[in-house]
């Protein structure tokens, strides 16, 4: 998508101005998306008036609900109390995803032994294993980071074992070839080439995770947003329903936004290789 505004190039020696190409100016990503939202907003906002309050809500009704939770310390405490289970749970499907993701990747015979394993359970209807969880910890903070770990981790490992799977073999020989041990190649060359799949499954993962948090929270102790929302359900305070939900997108939106600053950060040479820019 172009904007109508174009950059002219100033003629150089011999040309006349019909010789310069003019250069159209792409819109800014930013302006694009801001547009996006707006619209559906404003969208959402003329037609949701005419729906039934039981049945919808409109944004401007959500506003004032998320205020008056806000206010009320509700919104606040519970954003805290969710978050806790979530950044332990999701913290620790990075710290065990990536690594055991890297060795599957370059061990034939880890492969052959666990890839079976993280496949079906990655299949696996996890929601399904909650009330076993709950009969095993509890209904605690334990129960609901295990949920969020279970959900989270699997996209992690599989991305990460097909990241190395996929790095080209010339670069393994190349360091083999300066009898580098295996454990330099796998630091030096398998990691480095793997980072832009690490990343997509880290981002996969937190769509997962913030599903499982929720999850976790209707299935034990009705506490954090898992339990605004049931109570608000309850209630048919539809308004109020949505305020979590609103959160939970801004949260993994701001989430993957981070994850992908931290990608540039670590391996800028991906976004020249893509050939795209950002902003």
């Amino acid at each position: 998508m172009v904007s109508q505004t174009t950059v002219s190039t100033i003629p150089k020696s011999g040309q006349t101005e019909d010789d310069v190409v003019v250069t159209p100016r792409e819109v800014p990503r930013w302006v694009i998306t801001t547009s996006s939202v707006t619209l559906v907003i404003l969208l959402w906002e003329f037609f949701g008036r005419d729906v039934n309050p039981v049945m919808g809500s409109y944004p401007s009704a959500i506003a004032v609900a998320g205020w008056e939770l806000l206010l009320s310390g509700q919104l606040t405490k519970a954003l805290l109390d969710s978050l806790k289970a979530f950044i332990a749970g999701f913290g620790l499907s990075v710290i065990i995803g990536v690594p055991l993701g890297l060795v599957i990747g370059r061990s034939r015979f880890l492969e052959a032994a666990l890839g079976i394993f993280v496949t079906g359970a990655y299949a696996m209807p996890l929601v399904a294993l909650v009330p076993f969880l709950v009969m095993w910890m509890g209904l605690g903070f334990l129960v609901k980071a295990s949920v969020v770990f279970l959900m989270s981790v699997f996209p992690i490992i599989i991305n990460t074992w097909l990241g190395v799977r996929a790095v080209p073999k010339t670069l393994i020989e190349v360091g083999q070839s300066f009898v580098a041990s295996d454990f330099t190649i796998l630091r030096r060359i398998v990691l480095p080439a793997t980072i832009p799949y690490i990343m997509a499954g880290i981002k996969l993962s937190v769509g997962r995770g913030v599903v499982a948090m929720i999850i976790a929270e209707f299935f034990t102790a009705i506490s954090g947003l898992g339990g605004i929302i049931i109570n608000s359900a309850n209630n048919f305070d539809t308004a109020r329903m949505f305020v979590p939900v609103f959160v939970l997108m801004i949260l993994a939106t701001a989430l993957n936004s981070f994850v992908g600053w931290v990608e540039r950060r670590v391996a800028p040479w991906q976004t020249e290789m893509a050939g795209r820019e950002e902003g």
